[in-house]
């Protein structure tokens, strides 16, 4: 930048700030971009969690409902057993 004239010097000057003022707008858009992104992905993970609890819940029904039907059949076979001693045994083999 040796010999340039005060005109040039402020030229210089002035592409440097346009170009900053681009680079800003630029990083500006990129910013709102990812903050839209990350807001849709804390919905989608809101949803997802949602989504795990109600799952959660319906195992731990079907695991109750699962236990239940279990001690049903055992209570069953143990009355078969009372009447029918050796088709019991058979049924358990």
């Amino acid at each position: 930048m040796v010999g340039l004239t005060g005109l040039e010097k402020f030229s210089h000057l002035e592409d440097k700030i346009y170009r900053t003022i681009e680079l800003m707008k630029t990083l500006r858009q990129e910013k709102e971009a990812l903050e839209r992104e990350m807001s849709g992905t804390r919905r989608e993970v809101g949803g997802l969690l949602e989504e795990k609890g109600r799952l959660e819940s319906q195992v731990e029904r079907l695991l109750a409902e699962r236990d239940m039907i279990r001690m049903k059949v055992e209570a069953m076979l143990d009355a078969i057993a009372v009447l029918e001693p050796e088709a019991v045994e058979v049924m358990r083999k």
